[in-house]
């Protein structure tokens, strides 16, 4: 695969020190000129390069209420070697007046400078090397500096590992073995670390994620797809608690997190940005017979569908809308967002991350990065 291979330079230069504190506004009236990086909770989104090809580029995103952007995806080589994945998009397209999105983002920093940019690597779509470069030190070492190089050669703050995901004990443990070849490259006082992971036992009992704190600054809990056109009945896709015995849910994997001694400050809560399709389907629990979309989805921005209502069912935390080429479609809408973010700061969690952000509606009302920006820091 096409891409630009970094490997080891010189030693990385410490990114730029936080704004002063007398820029702070009271946390329960956030304004547009607060300095989030003074704010306790993260408000995170991911930013998959391709979406520059449909002209929501770096700078259509709204700064005001985000604290941190994963820019997704690097890919990884079976030996270790990280690499961009989109070498036009990322370095060479003109963009925002800029050049790639990385030249974007990079003036993006530097108008908001509590900005933290994560390089993502991985994805569901690249993830099939990791097994194989987490198993063997010579390619974790290689693995580690090459993503140094990478991020300082981009201006990266750090990165996030996106597995998708240790599969077995053994792959668990390799995990592991992986961030502290990360670390050495990375070290904890300049640079972040962070993993993406499913919202369920099933994939986090193989990870020993007491030991995994001493390496990772975040967790990022992909607690949505609980359901999708590989379920048996229709079922809300990133409700917050079970509808019943045994369903999967964000509380129920954040939990389980916290059980195995992981700090809740580090856990991010994941917000799809985007609903899930059954056709034939009224409501959870019932049979459907395909699915509407763009492979089953629909954009956030892009709900309810037309003529439908939305609801919201607050007891599993969970908005719906019913009819149209939609079927029963579930997501997250602004209400179910706030209930979310109130729920992070219940149990002490590091704030919330939304995949992506440019499905979101435009800042407003709509808009679910504002509404759990807002929540998140005590304003309505």
């Amino acid at each position: 695969m096409a891409g630009i291979y970094y490997g080891p330079v010189p030693p990385p230069i410490p990114y730029g020190s936080r704004p002063p504190t007398n820029a702070l506004r009271r946390p329960s009236q956030p304004s547009l000129d607060a300095s989030i990086s003074d704010l306790t909770r993260k408000n995170a989104v991911y930013y998959p390069n391709y979406r520059v090809y449909r002209d929501e580029t770096p700078a259509t995103l709204n700064y005001n209420c985000i604290s941190h952007v994963f820019y997704a995806f690097a890919h990884v080589s079976p030996d270790g070697g990280v690499f961009l994945s989109d070498e036009w998009a990322d370095c060479q397209k003109p963009v925002d007046g800029a050049t790639g999105c990385l030249g974007s983002f990079m003036r993006l920093k530097e108008e908001h400078d509590y900005l933290k940019l994560i390089l993502s690597i991985g994805g569901g779509a690249a993830s099939q090397n990791f097994a194989t470069v987490a198993a063997s030190a010579a390619t974790r070492d290689n693995f580690g500096r090459s993503a140094k190089g990478l991020v300082e050669a981009s201006g990266f703050d750090g990165i996030d590992i996106d597995w998708e995901h240790p599969s077995n004990p053994e792959q668990g443990r390799d995990f592991l073995a992986l961030l502290a070849a990360v670390r050495l490259h990375l070290p904890d006082d300049r640079y972040l670390l962070s993993a993406a992971l499913p919202a369920g036992q099933w994939a986090l009992q193989h990870i020993d994620l007491y030991k995994a704190q001493d390496y990772l600054d975040l967790l990022n809990l992909m607690s949505y797809d609980f359901t999708g056109p590989w379920s048996q009945t229709a079922g809300h896709h990133a409700q917050l608690f079970p509808g019943g015995p045994g369903e999967p849910s964000g509380s129920a994997a954040v939990e389980y997190v916290v059980s195995t001694g992981f700090p809740a400050t580090k856990i991010l809560l994941g917000v799809p940005v985007y609903g899930r399709s059954f056709l034939g389907a009224t409501g959870p629990g019932q049979p459907f017979n395909g699915h509407g979309g763009e492979e089953g989805t629909f954009e956030y921005k892009q709900l309810p569908r037309q003529g439908t209502e939305e609801i919201v069912n607050t007891r599993v935390v969970a908005a719906f809308c019913t009819g149209d080429d939609g079927g029963f479609v579930t997501y997250d809408n602004p209400e179910t967002v706030k209930m979310k973010a109130n729920y992070c700061i219940e149990k002490g969690l590091g704030g919330l991350f939304y995949w992506t952000g440019t499905a979101d509606a435009p800042p407003g009302p709509r808009s679910l990065i504002s509404a759990g920006f807002k929540a998140l820091h005590g304003s309505s």
